[in-house]
């Protein structure tokens, strides 16, 4: 029996960015479009309709921007995954939505194949980070973080060296964009044992999510795990 497909909302002010949205995830059978919205206000009751799996949301948009829209969608006990569209410029607004439980992250000028890989990391319970978005706040939090890039760098370093190896078997891909069921295909082990890493891997680095722990894994400068590759070295 095929798998349901990934349901999908879009949420732009721009009827062409929605268009060609619409039109790049159109090119994966897996993914149906079910909603399209042209404000935050609008997404939250379209969202809270539909049910649908992943959220797109433009990061600006009337009425209520993406912060706000995902934050609404948190308190009403939606399940939606959020995964918010961005451009350059916008730093401080991703900062702000690590913190504020949004899944993943894409430029507007990224590769079509990028959401397609957000959308599908998304639903399948990870963290995404476009490669551009990734660089870009590691970039913006060394420029603007206490103590200066290499401060901030040593300091990432540190946080993650206080992990087990095994920790950071699975942190590496937490930040390749691994769901749990994939992280445990990849190291041999139960999809549970998994759970409990990630868990203590929020707790003892202090973040929020698994998007905050991919940015401080790129922060750090930890080996990247390729999604396709070979697992990391047993513990």
């Amino acid at each position: 029996m095929a798998a349901a497909p990934i349901r999908v909302l879009l949420a732009d002010d721009e009827p062409m960015i929605r268009a060609g949205l619409r039109a790049v995830l159109a090119t994966d059978p897996a993914i149906d479009v079910v909603a399209e919205a042209g404000d935050g206000r609008e997404a939250v009751d379209l969202a809270l309709r539909h049910r649908p799996d992943v959220a797109v949301l433009d990061i600006r948009m009337p009425r209520l921007d993406g912060l706000a829209a995902a934050a609404e969608l948190r308190r009403c006990g939606a399940a939606t995954g959020v995964l918010m569209l961005t451009t350059f410029g916008e730093d401080d607004y991703i900062l702000r939505a690590l913190g504020g439980g949004a899944s993943g992250f894409l430029v507007k000028s990224g590769e079509p194949e990028e959401l397609l890989a957000g959308v599908h990391a998304i639903a399948s319970g990870a963290a995404y980070l476009s490669p551009k978005v990734a660089a870009r706040v590691v970039a913006h939090l060394a420029a603007t973080g206490a103590g200066g890039p290499a401060g901030r760098r040593e300091a990432a370093r540190d946080r993650v060296a206080a992990l087990t190896a095994r920790e950071r078997d699975v942190l590496a891909l937490v930040a390749a964009g691994l769901s749990n069921g994939r992280i445990a295909r990849r190291l041999g082990v139960v999809e549970g044992t998994v759970k409990a890493h990630v868990s203590s891997i929020l707790a003892r680095l202090d973040v929020p999510n698994r998007a905050a722990a991919a940015v401080l894994a790129h922060e750090a400068g930890l080996p990247a795990a390729e999604p396709g590759g070979p697992g990391p070295a047993p513990a």
